[in-house]
């Protein structure tokens, strides 16, 4: 039998949880209540188990895992639609939350979900068979982009990334092309939102979306553009 390793991973009460994985289309495959919480849930071939601690607090949350799928376009679609079923919307914000697709630089197309318990868990597809971290490119705006990318969706540092992208958009001897201004928009918005600043992040989208484009560069921005879409939602 091929060896096989299953995430165990905190959280404070543990039915919140399994409701958050069942929404996803995840099976309930173990439940206790004593002598302690414990959980098991399993879709397909991605199985994850949960305890519970009384004084964990999800906000701290280090922990979580990384999901390999060949199909992480459908996987997030129906993610999102499990999530809108149950909860009423799709979760962009506090706990739980799913995020955007997105390519990164290490060679993966992906996305980051956060369960109840504070569980990052990030869902992704190669693109790539170069999986090395590519380096920050120099050009103003695509670096800055890069940047603010990483510190928002992998360190999850959201008021870093925001200097980051604040301090693009305020430069006045440079300027973005439409492409590169729409995704630094669309992420500010975004960061805004997340951090509860609803004023800042209408007027960022509606900057966004007042944003003329050709046909090429909307294909070229298709991920942002539909970012842009569910946040103005």
């Amino acid at each position: 039998m091929p060896e096989k390793m299953i995430p165990l991973l905190p959280c404070r009460t543990v039915q919140p949880v399994v409701d958050f994985y069942t929404a996803l289309g995840f099976e309930t495959t173990y439940f206790q209540k004593s002598p302690y919480p414990y959980a098991a849930v399993e879709r397909g071939r991605i199985e994850l188990q949960f305890f519970s601690m009384k004084e964990y607090d999800p906000q701290q949350s280090y922990s979580g895992c990384y999901v390999v799928t060949d199909d992480v376009e459908t996987l997030h679609a129906a993610f999102r639609a499990g999530l809108k079923a149950a909860y009423g919307r799709i979760p962009t914000r506090g706990l739980p939350r799913i995020g955007p697709l997105k390519d990164m630089s290490y060679g993966m197309r992906q996305f980051l979900m956060t369960d109840p318990g504070g569980n990052s868990i990030r869902v992704g597809q190669r693109i790539s068979e170069d999986r090395s971290m590519r380096p920050a490119p120099k050009e103003t705006f695509a670096r800055a982009l890069h940047m603010a990318d990483l510190f928002a969706d992998s360190k999850e540092d959201l008021p870093g990334a925001a200097k980051i992208i604040d301090r693009a958009l305020g430069r006045t001897d440079e300027h973005p092309t439409p492409v590169q201004e729409l995704r630094l928009l669309v992420l500010r918005g975004d960061i805004a939102r997340r951090l509860g600043d609803e004023g800042l992040a209408e007027r960022l989208l509606t900057r966004a979306a007042d944003l003329p484009l050709t046909a090429t560069e909307r294909e070229s921005a298709r991920d942002a553009l539909a970012r842009l879409a569910e946040l103005r939602e």
